[in-house]
């Protein structure tokens, strides 16, 4: 290995170890315990890849720090999960980037993840229904195993409903080509955003998943990649429960 290609590592080990440290300030434990282990393997491999004695000890003692807090912080979170008393917020300010359905959700999905349920009263309209799509192709990219997925909408009365059903049906049968079952419901009294994961996890976002502003163009920067997507101002709450619900 290259003395270029160890710096590499060694720089891109101590970006996501600083996003880490700064994740675990503010709270937002789960998201920074992803870091911490992201960042301890870098150093482990910058570790297997150094001959001088002297820098592989003051790496052995980083990773060794680093190892400690991320242990710590996964009993917290455990013990935060047993009690039922689990609460962490993420604010997403005006304009912000970076907020992709991918780097929001990916903390929360665990490999066991098989079935998912999804509340927002707005999934109807065009782009609405692409924010939709998105999400469910974020699932079956970070989770092999999710068998089934549950939406309660609602149907937009002043417009033509057949659009929406039409969509919906045809992701119905795009995700059955993959294996899942995609259930929908419609509720003309739904008002609250949530989505549930059995595997505990509850997010709720205060714009459910439409918090995406429109693209500049067709072929401006953030139309198709959404982590350089511009967000609205909103807020994401998220809870553990060990017990979900079905709709």
């Amino acid at each position: 290995m290259t003395d270029n290609h160890v710096s590499g590592m060694e720089a891109s080990a101590v970006s996501v170890l600083k996003r880490a440290v700064e994740l675990d300030q503010s709270g937002r434990f789960q998201d920074s315990l992803v870091c911490y282990q992201e960042g301890i393997q870098l150093l482990i491999d910058v570790l297997k890849a150094l001959k001088d004695e002297s820098k592989r000890g003051h790496y052995r003692e980083k990773i060794k720090g680093y190892m400690d807090r991320a242990e710590q912080i996964k009993a917290h979170v455990n013990q935060m999960k047993e009690d039922g008393k689990y609460h962490e917020q993420i604010k997403i300010p005006e304009d912000a980037t970076g907020f992709s359905y991918e780097a929001l959700f990916k903390p929360y999905i665990s490999s066991a993840l098989s079935e998912v349920w999804v509340e927002d009263p707005y999934i109807r309209h065009t782009h609405q229904l692409y924010n939709f799509l998105r999400f469910c192709e974020m699932l079956l990219k970070l989770c092999s195993k999710v068998k089934r997925i549950h939406l309660l909408t609602s149907q937009d009365e002043q417009a033509d409903k057949t659009q929406q059903s039409s969509a919906l049906s045809e992701l119905r049968d795009s995700l059955g080509g993959q294996g899942v079952t995609l259930d929908v419901q419609y509720s003309s009294t739904i008002h609250d955003r949530e989505i549930r994961f059995d595997n505990g996890w509850i997010i709720k976002i205060g714009r459910g998943l439409d918090y995406f502003k429109k693209p500049q163009g067709r072929f401006s920067i953030g139309y198709c990649d959404y982590d350089l997507r511009r967000c609205q101002e909103t807020s994401v709450d998220i809870f553990h429960t060990k017990h979900t619900k079905t709709l």
